[in-house]
C-alpha cells in the first residue's frame, strides 16, 4: 500500500511512517499544506492519512481537491479536533474515517485496513485470512466454509486482530479500542480473557486454527500463521 501522511508535528509523522513501512508499505510524508497538494499533483496514492490543522492552511482543501479532481485515495483525518462540526464536514466532503488524537498506532492501522479493504472489494466486502472469511457488510463470519456466531465485541475484536496480525496487543490497547471512554468503569481487564477465551473456542470449533496467544504481562497476540 502506498500511504502518504500529512502531519506537521514531527515526532508524529515520523512514528506513523516508520509504523507503517515497517509492515511493508511505501509511504511519504509532509508536514504542509502545499507539499501535499503539490504531491497529490504528481502521484496517486491507496491512502492518505491527513491532518486538518496545518500551519499554511486547512486540511479539509486536500479533501477538497481529490472531490474537484475525482480522486479515490482512501483519506483517513487524524486530528486533536474533537468537535462534532469537524467531523461531519470531513466525512462529508470525502474522508473516510475520523480518528482524534490521541491514539493508538494500532488502531489507526486497523482503521486503514478496514476502510481501504472495504473500498478495494468493489462491492464484495470481504476480508480473507486463511481459513477465516468476514463479510463486513453482512457483519458474518465464517470458518472454513462453517458460519459462526460472535457478539458484537467478539466480532470487532477479531477484526482488531486481523488487522494486527503478527503484533503484540497490550491489553489496555485492546480494551480502549473497544469499549472506548467505557473502560473507566471496569476496575481490571478480567473481562477480557472472557471474550478472547469464547471467540478462540469459536474459532477451533468449527475448525480453525488456534491463532490467539497470550503473551504474559503484556496481552495478546494473533499469530500471523
Amino acid at each position: 500500500m502506498k500511504i502518504l501522511v500529512v502531519e506537521d508535528e514531527r515526532g508524529l509523522r515520523e512514528n506513523i511512517t516508520t509504523y507503517f513501512s515497517e509492515e511493508g508499505n511505501i509511504c511519504e510524508s509532509c508536514c504542509d499544506l502545499a507539499t501535499a497538494i503539490a504531491k497529490l499533483s504528481i502521484y496517486h496514492y491507496d491512502c492518505i492519512l491527513l491532518d486538518i490543522g496545518l500551519p499554511d492552511g486547512d486540511g479539509f482543501a486536500v479533501l477538497e481537491y481529490l472531490k474537484l479532481n475525482r480522486r479515490d485515495e482512501v483519506v483517513i483525518i487524524i486530528s486533536a479536533r474533537n468537535s462534532l462540526d469537524d467531523k461531519i464536514r470531513g466525512l462529508n466532503i470525502g474522508a473516510d474515517d475520523y480518528l482524534t488524537k490521541p491514539f493508538h498506532l494500532a488502531e489507526l492501522k486497523a482503521r486503514v485496513i478496514a476502510v481501504y479493504r472495504r473500498k478495494a472489494a468493489n462491492g464484495k466486502n470481504l476480508l480473507v485470512f486463511n481459513e477465516i472469511i468476514i463479510d463486513l457488510h453482512g457483519r458474518t463470519v465464517t470458518v472454513n466454509d462453517t458460519p459462526i456466531v460472535l457478539t458484537r465485541k467478539e466480532y470487532d475484536m477479531l477484526l482488531y486482530f486481523i488487522a494486527n496480525k503478527g503484533k503484540v496487543i497490550a491489553k489496555n490497547a485492546l480494551a480502549e479500542h473497544l469499549w472506548g471512554d467505557e473502560i473507566d468503569m471496569h476496575n481490571n481487564f478480567d473481562f477480557i480473557y472472557t471474550h478472547i477465551k469464547n471467540l478462540r473456542k469459536k474459532i477451533i470449533d468449527a475448525g480453525g486454527k488456534d491463532y490467539l496467544e497470550s503473551v504474559y504481562g503484556i496481552g495478546y497476540k494473533f499469530k500471523a500463521i
